[in-house]
């Protein structure tokens, strides 16, 4: 038989179903399920090459050729004829006109917190019961209903109660163990906000007692706490500068940048545009911040303000000394501690700078109001009727020079005294570095002056630095500190056969006393050397201490 005598049945290139075909439910597919499935087994049936003659001539026809896979057997359909278009229309784009509104999505946070607040409040007040301080303090902060719900008291006064008790654990003896065994009876009794405020403060007192034996620490060489920057940090304390002008509007202001030293921290506020003209302010504040450590980020995080230093600048502007200038700025001492750079071109403010010691800083930092500042308990030493010089002996004094870049001078002289017969001009003289006393006399590390920053401006103030003064009686108590921008002046003095150099004088004083420090410039070794050091304490104020009657 030849292979021409072969005959294939014919497959029909009309897919339609018949009148009256039923679609199959099971094919997935196979549009139309029975009739297709004939044209298949058909189409498998012929040879590959009368089946690729007829893929080529119904291409040719213009008719779309399909692959479709079923199983492990890959099938050739075809599907209706397609009419040929003589030439592609241009085809008119139209566009579907912009929404003026925009559905909101589900998932998007101003749904979910709609969804929210359409619950019943004592659902939600039964989900905030489950939250900590930090997430109720946080949820606060979200709108006005989540800040009244978030500040129940009942929510509060467990939050307090729990404190107390996990505190009480710690530590055999609570200090608010009475207010533990009343908090449950005594939620409606109290004003609103109560046992929100009684919480953090509980909180406060707590970190304090526990971060404050770390301040027992003295260091000998200054006889201040070692430890006080660490604690400072671990308090959450910062100071905040408050400036206000003549026409009541006030600005609040953090600190640039701040520097620690061995006895004192010194703070920048940049002006910046922020602060106003120097002969428009009223009033400059200083207050220092507490913080308590909540994880809320993003959130300022309660504390308490407590005010250090209070100026008014009408009754200071005449009485304003001039410690320093350059070609750009010039300093302004208002009181010890403070000054004021302000530019020579204009009258406005390029910074403000602060000095705080570090005696009792912390008691006076935190535990102040916001109207009144921290007042240091008097502490009055022993009283002796046999020593006839009592209070003049036994002092350690501790001097340091420093800037922004490097400490000038650190030095700690113990045993100084006075005697009863040069007490002069109710002055207690206590002499630390003598001038004949070649062997006292003390090198400087480097130039006294006093480099200063100010956004991209910069500069550097010849002749000044800051000065700290540590005083201790001889039971090691601080009798007189002091930290504050200083200034060297020119001396004229008769020719010294020790010393043929330039003569300085740096000279401070306030109602507690004086200090005057003496230097010369070697040109041989282009050094300053400190000849004299002398500290005059007023007589009124070792009376007080000792009292004593000189």
């Amino acid at each position: 038989m030849r292979k021409s005598d072969i005959r294939y049945p014919r497959a029909t290139t009309d897919l339609r179903p018949s009148e009256g075909h039923i679609a199959t439910k099971n094919s997935s597919n196979v549009k139309y399920g029975g009739h297709r499935r004939e044209r298949d087994v058909a189409y498998m049936q012929m040879s590959p090459l009368i089946v690729h003659k007829k893929l080529t001539s119904l291409v040719a026809q213009g008719r779309n050729v399909t692959r479709r896979h079923h199983g492990d057997r890959t099938r050739k359909l075809w599907s209706r004829p397609v009419q040929r278009m003589a030439e592609p229309k241009a085809v008119v784009s139209k566009m579907r006109p912009a929404r003026t509104w925009k559905r909101a999505d589900k998932w998007s946070r101003a749904s979910t917190v709609n969804s929210v607040e359409r619950l019943p409040s004592e659902i939600l007040m039964k989900i905030l019961s489950y939250l900590d301080a930090a997430a109720l303090f946080s949820m606060s902060h979200i709108n006005k209903l989540f800040y009244q719900l978030a500040n129940n008291d009942a929510l509060w006064n467990k939050i307090y109660t729990a404190g107390l008790i996990k505190r009480k654990k710690r530590e055999p003896i609570c200090a608010d163990e009475p207010l533990l065994k009343t908090a449950a009876t005594e939620v409606q009794d109290r004003a609103a906000g109560y046992w929100r405020r009684r919480h953090f403060t509980s909180v406060a007192a707590y970190e304090m007692n526990k971060w404050k034996s770390n301040l027992r620490p003295i260091s000998l060489h200054t006889g201040m706490p070692s430890q006080t920057e660490r604690v400072l940090s671990n308090l959450h304390v910062s100071w905040e500068l408050t400036v206000s002008d003549q026409s009541g509007r006030q600005c609040t202001l953090e600190p640039s940048r701040s520097q620690f030293c061995e006895t004192c921290v010194t703070l920048w506020w940049s002006g910046g545009g922020g602060l106003p003209n120097y002969g428009q302010i009223s009033t400059l504040q200083l207050h220092g911040v507490r913080r308590i450590a909540l994880n809320c980020p993003g959130l300022k995080k309660p504390g308490w303000r407590c005010l250090m230093a209070k100026l008014d600048m009408e009754a200071l502007a005449e009485s304003a000394q001039v410690i320093g200038q350059d070609r750009l700025v010039e300093l302004r001492l208002l009181q010890p501690g403070i000054i004021v750079g302000v530019w020579r071109d204009s009258s406005s403010v390029a910074f403000v700078m602060v000095t705080l010691h570090f005696h009792r800083l912390l008691e006076r930092s935190s535990q102040g109001s916001s109207v009144c500042p921290y007042v240091e308990p008097i502490f009055r030493s022993p009283f002796d009727d046999i020593d006839p010089e009592y209070g003049l002996h036994g002092y350690q004094l501790h001097v340091a020079l420093y800037n922004s870049a490097c400490t000038i001078m650190s030095r700690s002289f113990p045993q100084i005294f006075c005697r009863r017969t040069q007490i002069s001009d109710g002055l207690i003289q206590l002499p630390a570095i003598s001038s004949t006393i070649i062997s006292q006399h003390t090198r400087l590390s480097s130039r006294i002056n006093l480099p200063w920053s100010c956004e991209a401006l910069q500069g550097t103030v010849k002749n000044c630095c800051i000065m700290s003064l540590t005083l201790l009686d001889e039971f090691k108590t601080p009798f007189w500190c002091v930290g504050s921008p200083v200034s060297m002046e020119r001396e004229k003095t008769p020719v010294s056969y020790d010393y043929d150099g330039k003569h300085f004088l740096i000279h401070y004083c306030d109602s507690d006393g004086q200090l005057k420090m003496k230097l010369v410039w070697m040109k041989e070794q282009k050094q300053l050397f400190v000849i004299s050091l002398v500290a005059y304490v007023s007589v009124c104020k070792v009376n007080r201490h000792f009292n004593r009657n000189y």
